[in-house]
């Protein structure tokens, strides 16, 4: 397997569909030349039902905003698209549902030169090792290659050795839950032509080629989940994620001020900040009471600092958690001090310093940055999921696991064999 990216041909037709807690979105993209860049043609979202913190709690519920989505973009695409419905989406799994795990493995090269089936071989012996039927296998990324002992190659194919040795991170789903998400899609007359995780696709689309190569973590900060990823020279190397986002944030505020949900939302939205201030003291906010209606309570006025003291502990927690896994996983002498921030949630006033002082690293917003024709609407951190997607179906096949199974070229009598009764029994 080269590491250079497979590209899909001029004129090809392909869509990403996002199923978030908070909205569900599907663009419809195509590629314009033969270097892989390609336009949005179509793009349809809608507030999501039911799904929760990214699990999918009412199929019926979810089915229909998937639909309504679908058809959407499919308008706005109708005069390429030419009538002809969508077929075939790449689907996002959210950070809740996924596992990221390393793994070194070692091929035998006899003295001849690296083929591309080399390496092959050893993503198809690497996915071997992942053997836990409730996972389902969604990427095998080659990480870091060594040619007998000698690290820091980039592309191993053609050079002459003995053996050669690849790290892979291998990312997998939890079988269930994306039964239950491939459930509402083929029910909304869908296939599946791709899984990603949804940290992985909002670096792809959020990162600039310098971070991908030197190193970030991408944080997305979504309504239900926080997912993040780390890249490394090229590679995502880890992904993990905790199950809070902003719409705890609101659930917080909606407790504290004992106000609805819906002015809780309004509320963070126009005066939520991630940092106290001085001049939150002497701000005064209006707080809707629950159950009451406007005209007949009597106005109800806190200080804009009992709003932030509620924000700001809840969005600490977050990062305190992303930190401590970060750690958990080992990888802390190599990941870089670069940290992007993206997601809904990641457009809260003071947000950048706040995660700057917990996580002490460096940090800026990201939102889409790859791709062409994309509407102001939907050009913010909210949708790097999914403009990811279109990134990665059109860009990265090679990592998914059936395509590494399906061109993997048997070297021997006794491979061959074993491969036949891989796939016969």
């Amino acid at each position: 397997m080269s590491t250079e990216k497979t590209i899909r041909p001029r004129g090809s037709l392909f869509a990403a569909l996002d199923i978030g807690s908070s909205k569900t979105a599907c663009f419809i993209g195509r590629i314009i030349d033969d270097m892989g860049t390609f336009e949005i043609i179509g793009v349809g979202h809608k507030s999501s039902q039911g799904v929760k913190n990214g699990v999918i709690i009412d199929l019926e519920a979810a089915e229909n905003v998937i639909r309504q989505s679908v058809h959407a973009a499919e308008n706005m695409a109708a005069e390429v698209m030419r009538g002809y419905p969508l077929r075939e989406v790449v689907l996002s799994v959210s950070g809740v549902h996924v596992r990221s795990f390393g793994h070194s493995v070692d091929v035998n090269i006899g003295g001849h030169d690296i083929t591309d089936n080399d390496v092959r071989r050893a993503l198809a012996k690497a996915q071997e090792k992942e053997s836990n039927e409730s996972l389902e296998l969604i990427h095998t990324i080659p990480t870091f290659f060594r040619v007998d002992g000698q690290d820091g190659i980039r592309d191993p194919e053609g050079m002459f050795a003995e053996d050669l040795k690849v790290d892979v991170n291998l990312v997998s789903g939890d079988g269930a839950a994306l039964r239950n998400m491939a459930a509402c899609v083929e029910r909304s007359h869908l296939d599946i032509s791709a899984l990603c995780a949804s940290s992985y696709a909002s670096g792809l689309s959020s990162l600039v080629d310098d971070e991908i190569e030197l190193g970030c973590t991408v944080i997305d900060i979504g309504a239900g989940v926080t997912s993040f990823s780390v890249f490394h020279s090229g590679y995502m190397i880890f992904c993990d994620a905790v199950p809070l986002g902003g719409q705890h944030v609101t659930n917080d505020i909606a407790r504290g001020l004992t106000t609805s949900k819906a002015a809780a939302e309004r509320l963070k939205i126009h005066y939520g900040c991630a940092v106290a201030s001085q001049s939150d003291e002497g701000e005064m906010i209006e707080v809707p009471r629950l159950g009451e209606e406007r005209e007949y309570g009597k106005p109800n006025y806190v200080p804009r600092s009992y709003l932030v003291g509620i924000i700001q502990p809840r969005l600490e927690e977050i990062f305190e958690h992303v930190r401590a896994r970060l750690k958990d996983s080992g990888l802390e002498r190599i990941i870089s001090r670069r940290v992007v921030l993206t997601g809904g949630a990641s457009q809260t006033p003071g947000m950048r310093d706040l995660a700057s002082h917990v996580l002490d690293k460096q940090v800026r917003l990201g939102k889409p940055i790859r791709l062409t024709g994309l509407p102001e609407a939907v050009s913010g951190p909210a949708f790097s999921t999914v403009s990811g997607l279109l990134t990665y179906v059109a860009e990265h096949v090679d990592e998914m696991p059936a395509e590494i199974m399906a061109q993997i070229r048997p070297e021997s009598v006794l491979e061959r064999v074993k491969l036949w009764l891989r796939e016969n029994w």
